[in-house]
């Protein structure tokens, strides 16, 4: 293939002498006979004698340094030619790996990948390497495998954003990268990239390379190469892609994730608009070609984009994603062990379809994501939507969101460590932070109350309050050492969730609750190894890195329990396993979310919009609690009922008396014990959990208000409505708005949760 002459960057400069001497008589100055002194001889010194001793040393150094990189060069030219095959071979052998991912429990989950045709450079219509060169190598016909240019511009580009958001590697160095190398992002690592650029730029034309290229580089989806990937999102042979489509195939190269027609079908358009305008710019298509580009409209093959089996889209997609990350796009076929429990995967799958069929259009809810994990932080289950067929965007892992009050637990565990209990006593009561002031459910407030029951409740008061004493920056401290690696933004209003987080990040974040304190680093693989048997990756096993607020774990079990049985996490409760939750609901309906936990596993639930449309008055306590009571049923079939860590049998009669309410089944007659609540460090301390029956109890927090106690009406409350604030807090309670009317004598609606909890006993 000849390629099109504005590929071609050849510049030439040719030096010439065309000057005519002139008459002697004009170069030579004739003095008067009298005034001509005799010759004086100058003796000149070098350039080097001229400069000063240290400058010499330098240039010296310099000239050493030169011969030495040179010197080395050429000894890896030699080592490499020696070492590694000839990088042309691969034109007949190169096929996509066939990756078998199995479950758990050995099974096989899926299989994906098949022979790929190669296809040469001179096959493949002009527009398809025009796409490539113009929006991953612009200069890629400049440069010698290494463009010190574009690594510039990218230095500058990263420090500018204050992050890694620009690449300055070449197609010869990614060449070099998949061909012979891991993906590790190591120092020698990125010489030996340098290096091995250097000699495929020696060994190879650059026809060559680029076909190399082009015949190699994963594009998403299991697609390893131009014609796997042509016929995977447009079945055809990629000797048939138009320009719109190449432009489509070239744009997945930045990230084949996040720009895949099968995860995103709108971010790939927009993708492949911004490389036609990058072949336009770099002249490689007329502005005509340009016009029409952009007009035409990209038709996806819906069929084969999804033809990963509906319970399993999404959890396959991520595993793919890990194994390339780890392999490197490695042609080897593969078998990857997972730890996926296939049932659990399943039915968790049809659970989030069913209950979305069911009571998503009266919520104004369309998607729903829920994700299982261990106490090693193994994912046991991962749905990413609704329907994998529809939407291959995966909600669990990529959909950053506000969780709301389903934040506030990181803000209590660190108030438990500054030496709060449950028992402490705060002041539900307005505040003002400088113009902004978070509100509770329906406007009302309680006066004193205990942690315990505020946390239970998701009072939003309390929780700022809270935020407030222990110190800016400590409960994000305390979130980010537990695994949430989303920038958390601090503030006053960060304690109600108002910086976004990922699904399996936050559920991450609370396993280290389930399981006695250890950070764990949410994982999907367990092993990846060729099919002759080498392991090429294999999981450590866990390090057990401890929180140093473990030792207070057992309180935040016993409060957030107490969210379950009492408070806004009614419908979450089990029958036959203690639980402890969160809800978390963002301002104006938007997101609802329930991660809660047993002593085995651990889930999140989060049901919103893609487009972040207020749903109908859907709160995390409602269709999200409902979900995972559903999922964690069948998680938890055949396992043995286990207390919470640090936690102990606790008083019905007192936990039902700190919320105004009177127990199902009184303590005194009933025929088995209560249900495991009551934190080991807090019993001798709290023979009741009455407030104000005990006015010497611990800390009382902003206790300059007024309003009634126990006996109010409950309020969960989980909504913020106000903007984000920045200052700090300073306010000063204003007019306390009480809640009227007493509690009944029944259970409310929802309680019956505390006899099926209790049933295990």
């Amino acid at each position: 293939m000849t390629l099109p002459g504005s590929f071609q960057s050849v510049a030439t400069q040719a030096f010439r002498s065309d000057e005519t001497p002139g008459d002697a008589s004009q170069l030579t100055v004739q003095q008067p006979p009298q005034q001509q002194l005799a010759p004086t001889v100058t003796v000149r010194r070098g350039f080097l004698s001229r400069l000063k001793l240290k400058y010499r040393l330098a240039f010296g150094a310099g000239v050493l340094c030169t011969g030495l990189l040179m010197l080395t060069f050429a000894v890896m030219m030699v080592y490499y030619t020696v070492v590694f095959p000839d990088p042309l071979a691969i034109r007949n052998t190169a096929h996509a790996p066939l990756v078998r991912i199995l479950a758990r429990d050995g099974s096989t989950l899926t299989e994906r990948g098949a022979p790929r045709e190669y296809v040469s450079l001179d096959q493949l219509p002009k527009v398809v390497p025009a796409a490539v060169v113009a929006t991953e190598d612009r200069r890629f016909f400049d440069h010698y495998g290494v463009d010190p240019v574009g690594m510039i511009r990218a230095m500058f580009a990263n420090l500018r954003a204050g992050r890694f958001a620009q690449g300055g590697s070449t197609l010869t160095q990614q060449l070099a990268k998949n061909l012979f190398l891991t993906q590790d992002r190591t120092l020698t690592r990125k010489v030996a990239e340098l290096g091995l650029a250097l000699w495929l730029e020696v060994r190879l034309s650059k026809s060559e390379i680029l076909e190399l290229y082009l015949n190699q580089v994963y594009f998403g989806g299991g697609a390893y190469g131009i014609e796997a990937a042509s016929r995977r999102y447009f079945d055809k042979s990629a000797r048939e892609l138009t320009l719109p489509e190449a432009a489509l195939i070239a744009g997945l190269l930045k990230a084949p994730s996040k720009y895949s027609p099968a995860a995103s079908p709108g971010a790939a358009r927009a993708r492949a608009r911004v490389v036609i305008s990058k072949m336009f710019d770099a002249g490689f298509i007329s502005e005509a070609q340009e016009t029409q580009a952009l007009a035409q409209t990209l038709v996806f093959n819906e069929q084969k984009m999804a033809k990963a089996s509906v319970d399993s889209g999404y959890v396959v997609d991520y595993v793919l994603e890990q194994v390339e990350a780890i392999t490197g796009g490695n042609d080897t076929d593969l078998v990857v062990e997972t730890t996926i429990d296939k049932t659990l995967q399943r039915r968790a799958q049809e659970i989030v379809a069913d209950s979305l069929a069911q009571k998503g259009t009266a919520l104004g809810a369309s998607q729903a994501a829920v994700a299982v994990l261990d106490g090693d932080g193994g994912i046991r289950a991962l749905v990413g939507g609704r329907d994998y067929a529809h939407s291959q965007f995966n909600r669990a892992i990529k959909a950053k969101r506000q969780p709301g009050s389903a934040f506030k637990p990181f803000v209590y565990l660190a108030a438990l460590e500054r030496g709060m209990s449950p028992a402490t006593v705060a002041n539900d009561a307005p505040i003002t932070i400088g113009g902004w002031s978070p509100k509770n459910d329906k406007n009302e407030y309680v006066g004193p109350i205990t942690l315990r029951r505020a946390l239970a409740q998701s009072v939003n008061t309390v929780a700022v309050r809270l935020n407030q004493d222990i110190g800016r920056g400590t409960a994000a401290d305390l979130a980010e050492r537990l695994g949430v690696k989303s920038e958390l933004r601090e503030g006053p209003a960060l304690a109600l969730g108002t910086s976004e987080v990922t699904l399996l990040e936050l559920a991450g974040a609370y396993t280290a609750f389930s399981n006695g304190g250890d950070v764990v680093e949410p994982h999907v693989i367990v092993r990846v190894a060729t099919a002759a048997g080498r392991v090429l990756f294999e999981s450590k096993p866990p390090t057990h890195t401890r929180i140093a607020e473990a030792d207070r774990l057992g309180a935040l079990n016993d409060m957030l329990n107490a969210a379950v049985v009492y408070g806004t996490g009614r419908r979450a409760a089990l029958a036959d396993q203690p639980v402890a939750g969160k809800t978390g609901t963002t301002q104006d309906f938007r997101d609802a979310w329930f991660i809660g936990y047993t002593s085995h596993l651990t889930a999140g639930v989060w049901v919103g919009n893609d487009n972040g449309k207020p749903m109908n008055r859907a709160t995390g306590g409602t269709l999200p609690a409902e979900i995972w009571k559903q999922v964690m049923r069948v998680a938890h079939e055949g396992l043995t009922p286990e207390p919470l860590p640090g936690t102990v049998i606790g008083n019905a009669d007192a936990d039902a008396a700190d919320f105004g309410i009177n127990p199902l089944v009184p303590a005194s007659t009933a025929t088995r014990p209560p249900r495991v609540v009551e934190a080991k460090e807090d019993q001798q301390v709290m023979p009741q959990r009455d407030a104000q029956a005990r006015p010497g109890v611990s800390q009382t927090l902003a206790a300059n208000a007024s309003g009634p106690s126990a006996s109010a009406k409950n309020h969960p409350a989980d909504e913020i409505d106000e903007a984000f604030v920045s200052r700090a807090i300073s306010g000063t309670p204003g007019e306390v708005k009480t809640a009227t009317g007493t509690a009944p004598n029944v259970a409310p609606a929802g309680q019956s949760g505390f006899l099926s909890f209790t049933s295990w006993w």
